[in-house]
């Protein structure tokens, strides 16, 4: 960690050692702190820099105005100024000390007037470290460094009290633990446990986007079940622990919540097919989240067995209720419950004997989800037998080679009628209306069964529709 930490101070030596030097020619602390310490010990690179000072918000911002030349104030009620120097996001905050009102995670500022005071009122130790600058001395008083090399994740001082300042640390607990790997000290699960009900006062975009970079992490099942275990996923994420079902004396069914969070891996391991680097966000929380339907679907038959009719529909139904609740975005949401109630539509396939009207339905169905939709049908699979395993990914991989095939023939991906619109109105002679579209339909059921018409067969196609709709009263 040594290592790690002098070659990122090497690396950022001409920003950090010019900036030190500035504050500090003015009487002034300045140290690099929080995540960009803990990362640089870890090896990884930052682009975004948090630093605090013992120098006052308006001196900061004149110091890193004559430094950057342009400043922003956005979070100035919090002492922090921003700045931006080339490729680099500076922040620089004063050194502080908080006070909590128990109904509201909003702080009550006050500037502090030592490191050591700002470094113990931050979450974790691991992100209560400090190097001061230019000089890089490193500043630990709460062991962080000792945590960070046993992947540990405690707080400076008393997690109740932490938790009791500030309830979306609970949050961030899990959140950590997904992105670094790390365990939770036992006294911390504790207090979480305890507390879990304190999570309500926070907003819920707060606990979505704490939630976003939870799954988006590349340990997200440590997290989740952090969460599940404590309680607060009860309060926050309610369907994950449902699918906790109790299994029934013969297990006839596998254990849905285990099998999501096994999907969810799955679907990550998969994420290379689909376009775009880094997490795919609508892929990830629709692997989580695809059978929540299960509680409310299961039904016991007179043989013994378990059934979940339909709970592919009622899981999209409560998916888009849950997301709105924690105010996602709405094309998010859109394409996360859409997958959801899609989830179940290969196991329809057999072993190939889908004809190619079905095959284009099921890219139409899928629409501009088609490559997500793959990637979950392929993580849905977690048999431990290895031959069903087989034959579920040779049948896949026949639909999609299926699907290639007749998107190089027919253009797939562009799904329209072979006459337009204007030209089913000039054809009929009609005008903008209802009619228009039924014809416009009608054609496309056509298209999905047969194929590409050709503009003649399709003429002739729409004239003997419109005649019977003429002859059973429902033409002109």
């Amino acid at each position: 960690m040594q290592r790690n930490l002098a070659a990122e101070l090497d690396r950022l030596a001409p920003l950090l050692e010019e900036l030190g030097a500035l504050f500090t020619g003015s009487g002034h602390e300045l140290a690099l702190v929080g995540g960009p310490v803990r990362d640089a010990m870890l090896g990884r690179a930052h682009h975004d820099l948090d630093l605090t000072t013992s120098a006052r918000p308006d001196e900061t911002e004149e110091l890193l105005g004559r430094w950057a030349g342009t400043t922003w104030d956005m979070g100035r009620a919090f002492g922090t100024i921003g700045c931006r120097k080339g490729p680099w996001q500076v922040e620089v905050t004063t050194y502080r000390s908080e006070s909590y009102d128990a109904t509201s995670r909003k702080p009550e500022v006050a500037f502090g007037d030592s490191l050591e005071g700002d470094l113990g009122r931050r979450d974790f130790s691991v992100n209560a470290m400090a190097v001061m600058l230019p000089g890089r001395e490193v500043v630990d008083p709460f062991g962080g460094v000792i945590d960070l090399a046993q992947g540990l994740l405690r707080t400076p001082g008393r997690p109740e009290d932490s938790f009791g300042d500030d309830p979306l640390r609970m949050m961030r607990a899990a959140r950590f633990a997904a992105q670094l790997g790390f365990a939770v000290r036992d006294d911390v699960q504790e207090a979480m446990t305890q507390m879990a009900e304190r999570i309500d006062i926070v907003s819920a975009e707060r606990v979505r986007d704490e939630l976003v970079k939870l799954v988006d992490a590349p340990f997200p099942r440590r997290g989740l079940t952090l969460l599940v275990d404590t309680g607060l996923a009860e309060r926050v994420l309610p369907e994950l622990p449902a699918l906790r079902l109790e299994r029934d004396e013969h297990h006839r069914h596998k254990d849905v919540y285990e099998h999501s969070l096994t999907v969810l891996e799955q679907a990550i391991e998969l994420e290379e097919r689909l376009p775009g680097d880094g997490p795919d966000r609508v892929s990830r929380w629709a692997a989580l989240l695809h059978d929540i339907g299960k509680p409310r679907t299961r039904r016991f038959a007179d043989d013994g067995t378990v059934t979940f009719h339909h709970h592919d529909v009622v899981g999209a139904k409560m998916t888009r209720k849950r997301l709105k609740a924690l105010r996602f975005a709405n094309d998010d949401i859109e394409a996360i419950s859409h997958l959801v109630e899609l989830h179940l539509r290969f196991h329809g396939y057999g072993s190939g004997e889908w004809t190619d009207s079905a095959v284009r339905r099921y890219v139409r169905d899928a629409g501009d989800q088609l490559a997500r939709l793959h990637v979950l049908t392929r993580a849905d699979c977690t048999t431990r037998n290895q031959r069903k395993a087989d034959r579920l990914r040779r049948t896949y991989d026949d639909l999609e080679a299926r699907i290639d095939r007749l998107a190089a023939a027919e253009e797939l991906d562009a799904m329209r009628p072979d006459l337009d619109g204007n030209q089913i109105m000039a054809l009929l002679d009609i005008g903008p209306g209802r009619v228009v579209g039924e014809a416009y339909r009608y054609l496309l059921e056509l298209r999905m069964e047969h194929g590409p018409l050709g503009e003649e067969r399709a003429t002739a196609e729409l004239r003997a529709w419109w005649a019977s709709q003429a002859e059973g009263g429902a033409g002109r």
